[in-house]
């Protein structure tokens, strides 16, 4: 069993529109699940038998390539909803990008609440609309941006999406942020090749935008800056 009061993403989760009786009742279908980094909850093309809330860590989602390269096509954050309810399968594999720990349950149990809760239903659609937009943006990035402002998007998007976890509701994005993927993970996440990311990291760090206290921490030092950096074109 799980307890929702206790929860750190209560207020931020796709559960945040239910009431306290209603979330007494999601709260009896639902179960904690830790997963170690590298292990994977759901596998692509497969019978997708859960959908969670991340609570704590992040997930990657990734898709194989023809000639079984592994290509990620998005990062959970804290309180981002994973799973396909009302699917019969997953269109992606979802894997622990790090240590992490999420509220599970059942498809059939989340679709038969979802279907009872129209506010829960609501908010699903909400959630998928913004993912939507978020990807149309993504692609708008791996298209048409070059290499320097594909790296000043992604550390933008990092400190937005980073911020929010331990921010309150409302908050603004952080300036100081450990990032989530390698920098071959971010190569392949812009479309680029390892070299260039560093390169591009380097060149932002020279130029006295951001700070790199080592290969993962990353500080915004000029975030106007960065923002410019991310817009040239």
């Amino acid at each position: 069993m799980m307890s929702c009061d206790t929860c750190l993403v209560r207020n931020r989760a796709i559960c945040s529109v239910l009431d306290s009786g209603e979330i007494q009742d999601l709260n009896k279908i639902g179960r904690r699940k830790k997963l170690r980094r590298g292990e994977t909850l759901l596998w692509e093309g497969d019978d997708a038998p859960v959908v969670a809330n991340v609570i704590d860590g992040m997930m990657k989602l990734t898709t194989a390539t023809g000639d079984g390269r592994e290509l990620i096509v998005g990062v959970s954050f804290p309180s981002d909803f994973i799973g396909r309810p009302f699917g019969a399968s997953s269109a992606n594999s979802v894997t622990a990008l790090t240590d992490a720990e999420l509220c599970v349950f059942t498809r059939t149990n989340f679709d038969g609440f979802a279907k009872s809760h129209p506010a829960l239903e609501h908010e699903l659609l909400e959630r998928t609309l913004t993912e939507l937009d978020r990807t149309r943006e993504w692609m708008l990035l791996l298209g048409r941006k070059s290499a320097s402002e594909k790296v000043a998007s992604f550390l933008l998007e990092m400190s937005r999406r980073l911020g929010r976890q331990t921010c309150t509701a409302g908050s603004g994005p952080s300036d100081r942020f450990d990032l989530p993927l390698s920098r071959q993970q971010t190569a392949d996440i812009l479309g680029l090749t390892i070299e260039t990311v560093s390169r591009q990291f380097g060149r932002l760090r020279d130029a006295g935008i951001i700070a790199l206290a080592d290969r993962r921490t990353v500080e915004i030092l000029d975030r106007e800056a960065l923002v410019g950096e991310s817009e040239q074109g």
